[in-house]
């Protein structure tokens, strides 16, 4: 129970950064869900944690920018393919969950980003106005969207780096957050 109230803790301090200003697509969602995916003993909660943390921060924004306080929206007609393959990436988390490797981590990570800029865009692409319904118009969206990917590699990868680091101290810190071993096959 400390431990997923610890990992719901690190889940939720990431997700709140979205309300802090920061550079465009530099954000902690593809790092919360391989982190989730990774990190949580449940399948259910590796991916519902992720949605439910979005959700609510999406919410928030949502209401700062009614009220004039923030120039960023937060609920918004693509929000159902960004919740879809958040929940992938945390799925995707999940195929390696229990392992603790820098490059393996990296690798998901770097997987996830890459998942995230090639389904959003094209459902940028396939469900809006602003490009054509060519093979031309796709090349045109991924071409313009390739700015913000620099920025989501970049926050992928530092909050990815902060939410492993972090949680790794806490472990070291609180040996009552580490996972309990798995009992031994007789």
């Amino acid at each position: 129970m400390k431990r997923s109230l610890g990992l719901a803790a690190v889940t939720l301090i990431a997700v709140l950064t979205r309300l802090l200003p920061h550079p465009p697509n530099f954000a902690p969602i593809t790092a919360m869900a391989v982190f989730a995916g990774i990190t949580y003993t449940s399948r259910r909660s590796a991916t519902l944690v992720p949605l439910a943390a979005l959700f609510l921060s999406d919410l928030v924004r949502e209401v700062l920018y009614r009220y004039g306080l923030s120039t960023s929206w937060g609920l918004y007609s693509g929000m159902w393919t960004v919740y879809t393959i958040t929940a992938l990436i945390a799925l995707l988390g999940r195929s390696v969950r229990g392992i603790r490797s820098v490059n393996v981590i990296a690798m998901v990570t770097l997987t996830g980003s890459c998942l995230f800029f090639l389904v959003t865009n094209f459902a940028v692409w396939a469900e809006g106005s602003l490009y054509p319904r060519t093979l031309q118009g796709l090349g045109a969206c991924y071409t313009a969207a390739l700015s913000f990917f620099r920025n989501s590699l970049l926050g992928d990868f530092a909050y990815a780096g902060v939410l492993f680091g972090s949680w790794a101290l806490a472990e070291a810190r609180f040996p009552v957050l580490r996972r309990a071993p798995a009992p031994a096959a007789s």
